[in-house]
């Protein structure tokens, strides 16, 4: 039994003329006679009553005909998936991303994406406790952002953008750009900031930017989420250090004041992946270089 043959059955079951379904499938009438008798022996089923003028089907054949109609819709749809799979349009994509681009840079990538491979089913991961790296090698994410180019031979690596750290505070604080001549005076500052014990990027950029200005800093409160940290600069918990793009977020009652010290954003990929979906993405992200 073939799909094909399950083709001829159900063209015929709905036109119930051996001459309208031959025409219509592109068969001779005697080809289609022998497919459908072909499918009747191999079933052991009779699907057909048929006599020289008129050709009904069997409550076998009707039974066989719903069922079948649902499954070969189905099929024709993951063939079409597949295809669209191969062409690098659709399918299922993972990505990993910092947290600091989840309020300007990836709405606007999730908007491109949609709009140029709507049928592309996304899962986004925001680690905490492992390197995109190890997400990517694992193959537990396909696309990683991250703050940091990945130094491996099985990774490719592509600088988007670059942009300012910044110091947080509320609005109220006395601190400006203008009155912060060095930066020591933060010394006796409540911090709340990632755990500088920590092996991520971010975590290393903060050890060297404390050790170039001689302090370490009164961390209150330790938290590796942003948002979380803006909410509580923003009840004047203390202060805070984080890349620009978190202004985005537009908290209400925070500043943001401009550092020389600056962080890029890479996209990340396995090299040779033979699922084309992720070239297509990743060509999509180098349009949107910002």
């Amino acid at each position: 039994m073939t799909i094909q043959q399950i083709k001829y059955f159900l063209t015929l079951s709905n036109e119930l003329h051996f001459w309208k379904t031959s025409e219509k499938m592109f068969i001779s009438q005697s080809s289609l006679s022998r497919q459908i008798q072909a499918l009747e022996n191999e079933l052991g089923i009779q699907l057909f009553e048929r006599d020289k003028r008129n050709v009904k089907l069997t409550d076998a054949g009707k039974f066989l005909q719903k069922k079948w109609t649902a499954t070969i819709k189905e099929l024709d749809q993951v063939h079409r998936q597949a295809k669209k799979i191969d062409e690098g349009v659709a399918g299922f994509v993972s990505i990993s991303y910092p947290g600091s681009i989840a309020f300007k840079f990836l709405p606007n990538f999730l908007e491109i994406i949609n709009s140029n491979l709507p049928d592309l089913k996304l899962e986004l991961i925001e680690p905490t406790d492992k390197t995109h790296e190890k997400l990517l090698l694992n193959y537990d994410t396909d696309i990683a952002f991250s703050r940091d180019s990945i130094k491996n031979i099985n990774i490719s690596s592509h600088k988007l953008s670059s942009e300012p750290i910044c110091l947080v505070v509320p609005k109220n604080h006395w601190l400006t750009k203008e009155s912060l001549d060095n930066l020591k005076e933060l010394k006796n500052e409540k911090f709340i900031i990632a755990g500088l014990h920590q092996t991520t990027f971010f975590a290393s950029l903060l050890r060297n930017f404390f050790d170039t200005y001689g302090f370490e800093p009164k961390t209150i409160i330790e938290s590796d989420f942003g948002g979380m940290i803006l909410n509580l600069v923003s009840r004047g918990l203390g202060i805070s250090i984080l890349p620009l793009s978190y202004k985005h977020a537009e908290f209400q009652n925070v500043r943001f004041i401009e550092l020389h010290e600056k962080i890029d954003l890479f996209v990340n990929w396995r090299k040779n992946d033979p699922n084309k979906t992720i070239n297509t993405i990743i060509d999509l992200t180098k349009s949107i270089e910002e």
